[in-house]
């Protein structure tokens, strides 16, 4: 409980210390790096199995999504582009979070759904998106995830606050 506490604390502290034009683009750093952070840890955690179903999990929440783009065709808030509807950087950045939080747990599954909020945020503060399409990227990502992606046991890592962010933690065993 005091690390998501404290893990809260921190991202907000970031988000709060972010120059407002630069929160977009956080968001744009953080949909990929969510789901980097998902592939690291199943190299890191030897994990084959968790990364197949990663692989399998994305590249179904992102084509699912560039399917619904094409077909939807809704325009954009700032009317810089058709697509809107779903947010593919949401979808992203969810599919990452949900992965981490099926296979390894909330202890890393919370503060990676704050930092896909956190994109979902950043893309309807941009006024790139509505709401409702990040709220229909972030529910594709999580749906897909909980039917591709199979829980583990394992616990075998955990986010860990540190002065000025954050770091992973991975507990080996030999």
């Amino acid at each position: 409980m005091m690390l998501r506490s404290m893990t809260l604390a921190i991202l907000l502290g970031l988000a709060s210390a972010t120059p407002a034009d630069e929160w977009t683009t956080a968001g744009d750093v953080l949909q990929i790096a969510l789901p980097l952070t998902a592939l690291t840890a199943t190299f890191t955690l030897d994990d084959p199995e968790g990364r197949t179903a990663l692989v399998g999990s994305y590249a179904t929440t992102l084509g699912a999504s560039y399917v619904l783009k094409y077909t939807v065709d809704r325009e954009r808030p700032d009317g810089s582009d058709t697509r809107s509807f779903p947010s593919a950087h949401t979808a992203s950045a969810f599919s990452g979070a949900s992965f981490l939080q099926r296979r390894y747990g909330w202890d890393i599954g919370l503060p990676a759904y704050l930092g896909a909020t956190y994109v979902g945020w950043s893309r309807v503060y941009g006024e790139k998106h509505y709401v409702s399409d990040v709220l229909a990227g972030a529910a594709l990502a999580w749906g897909v995830n909980y039917w591709l992606v199979p829980k583990s046991d394992r616990r075998d890592f955990a986010l860990v606050p540190m002065q000025g962010g954050a770091a992973l933690a991975f507990n080996f065993r030999f």
